[in-house]
């Protein structure tokens, strides 16, 4: 809880908490540097525990000058490196423990687990997998991933191959398969799926299509983030409407 200052001019307390300032102050001073930032987003940041402002007694955001620089490296580290926040909040951890973590650069390889790397944002293509290699990482067979196509649940890509993520949601629908779940039972959710990846390409367009090629490089922490906001929002309505069926 950020304290009153109570001393005079020379009091240490009185000086360090003068140079707390509100949240829109250091929306001000991020404008240059980030011209897309928002409130919204800041509050966001402070939700997913990636800065910790003060509060004042009647509950205003207070941020110190150590809030503030953090939060640049944040936004630095989503613009330049394409960071999802999780590895957002590891690598500023890790440099609070004194160690010294490396981030990728913004067109080397990233390791998306199951043996699958991508080469980055700005590379020539995105990750790709063979369909020996999406069978052999979701432990199914010829079979069933012939079923989850039909039903639209995975997709070949344009280029030919799968994406990265095909390999989670191939052990996803095996996952739900094993509660009784058929593909058919999970059309529905592909398609709302589809509604909102649209409304998501809607609303980051403006930024694809700026001028400044930073911003441009934006759009897909921004596509991102608003992707993690609506799964959190998907999974809070289910919890909601199940409380109410079962209680």
């Amino acid at each position: 809880m950020l304290r009153t200052p109570t001393g005079g001019a020379g009091d240490g307390t009185a000086t360090a908490e003068a140079r707390w300032v509100s949240i829109g102050t250091v929306l001000t001073r991020l404008r240059d540097e980030f011209p897309e930032v928002t409130i919204s987003k800041i509050r966001f940041l402070e939700a997913e525990g990636l800065i910790e402002p003060q509060r004042t007694p009647s509950g205003y955001r207070k941020f110190a000058p150590g809030d503030v620089e953090r939060l640049a490296q944040v936004l630095r580290m989503q613009r330049d490196h394409y960071l999802p926040l999780k590895v957002i909040r590891e690598h500023l951890d890790a440099l609070a423990r004194g160690e010294q973590p490396v981030l990728p650069s913004p067109g080397g390889q990233r390791d998306l687990g199951d043996g699958v790397w991508d080469s980055g944002p700005g590379a020539a293509t995105a990750a790709r997998i063979g369909r020996a290699e999406l069978l052999a990482a979701a432990q199914v067979d010829e079979e069933q991933l012939e079923e989850w196509e039909s039903y639209g649940l995975i997709v070949v890509a344009p280029e030919g191959g799968y994406d990265a993520e095909m390999v989670t949601v191939a052990k996803l629908v095996a996952d739900l398969g094993r509660f009784g779940l058929e593909p058919r039972h999970l059309r529905a959710m592909r398609a709302s799926a589809d509604r909102e990846a649209g409304l998501v390409e809607q609303l980051v367009a403006p930024l694809r299509l700026h001028r400044n090629p930073q911003t441009r490089a934006h759009a897909e922490a921004t596509a991102n983030e608003l992707a993690e906001l609506s799964v959190r929002l998907h999974a809070a309505l289910v919890q909601t409407a199940l409380r109410s069926r079962l209680h």
